[in-house]
């Protein structure tokens, strides 16, 4: 396996019309969730991932695994649970740049994720383990299970690459400070955004952010920074890599996700960090330009095209 991952995927419910939500008479259904999200786009760019989660034994549930499997994730650690359903949440899309996040997850199958419902061998046999702030905050079980599975990791040599994915209303600020910080000082790579890295270390410039990542335990530090592109840190070098252009941006969630399933992509196909940061890049851009968490994910040879195309761009 090349890379696992450990979250809740939900049904996603947006209107087929904007503006506010009560009014909306039809909605379309598609399947979101952080995680899931990036085993998708790595699936897509021709790489081997694997989820593990718990789904209720209900129509939403055996909608996610059939999707999944159809993207070519592997599910099969995903478990079913009897009574507990699974989460849904809905889209607001208010008007262009006003888009609202509505989750229905308090109790769902995936909330009572435990250390149980890891399989060390499984963890052990892939090259990274991929994990989000999501996750933790959803119930003390399911933090429990994201410290687990960060120990069978590093007892095994498997690189740890760790997404903050900041959501202040699943927990409190509090909490949430000090459980991200004690996993970034665990892990190996860290992918903040700026909203991320300021709201665990206080207002600073992406330099100082950075460095303060590498200080607390990260080897590997890269800082979105939204259209203008991120930064990475190792220690020994920092270099800021462009974004690419967006004329219009339709749909921004699950940008980071493509970023992150960029990202990962170009360290298992061996790139330098810099050319990995830039199909980061280049995969959270395409995601922006359609609607829905994963309808944007490109394949290979989308990604490849918009960064020869923009390359020439830059040489004229």
């Amino acid at each position: 396996m090349d890379v696992v991952t450990i979250g809740e995927s939900m049904v996603v419910f947006t209107p087929t019309s904007n503006g506010l939500m009560r009014y909306a008479t039809h909605f379309t259904k598609k399947i979101g969730g952080a995680e899931s999200n990036v085993a998708v786009g790595l699936a897509r760019l021709g790489h081997r991932a694997g989820w593990i989660s718990r789904v209720g034994n209900d129509e939403f549930g055996k909608a996610i695994l059939a999707f999944l499997k159809g993207e070519g994730v592997d599910i099969s650690k995903a478990k079913i649970d009897e009574e507990a359903p699974t989460g849904i949440y809905f889209k607001e899309m208010r008007r262009q740049n006003d888009i609202r996040v509505y989750y229905y997850r308090k109790g769902s199958a995936a909330s009572l994720l435990s250390p149980a419902d890891l399989d060390e061998e499984y963890i052990a046999s892939a090259k990274y383990l991929h994990i989000t702030g999501i996750t933790p905050a959803l119930s003390a079980s399911c933090r429990e299970a994201i410290l687990a599975a960060i120990k069978i990791a590093r007892d095994n040599g498997v690189k740890i690459v760790f997404d903050p994915n900041l959501r202040l209303k699943l927990w409190k600020e509090e909490i949430a400070r000090e459980t991200l910080l004690h996993i970034a000082s665990q892990v190996d790579i860290v992918l903040p955004g700026m909203v991320e890295a300021t709201f665990l270390f206080g207002n600073h410039p992406p330099e100082k952010l950075g460095q303060l990542f590498l200080e607390h335990g990260a080897s590997l530090v890269v800082l979105k920074l939204g259209e203008k592109g991120a930064h990475y840190f190792t220690g020994k070098e920092d270099k800021w890599v462009p974004g690419f252009p967006v004329e219009q941006v339709i749909d921004p969630v699950g940008a980071g996700d493509g970023f992150a399933a960029g990202f990962i992509s170009g360290l298992l196909d061996g790139l330098s960090i810099y050319h990995a940061v830039e199909r980061a890049n280049a995969v959270g851009a395409l995601v922006t330009m359609v609607y829905g968490d994963v309808d944007g994910l490109p394949e290979r040879d989308e990604i490849e095209k918009l960064i020869a195309k923009n390359n020439e761009d830059v040489i004229r």
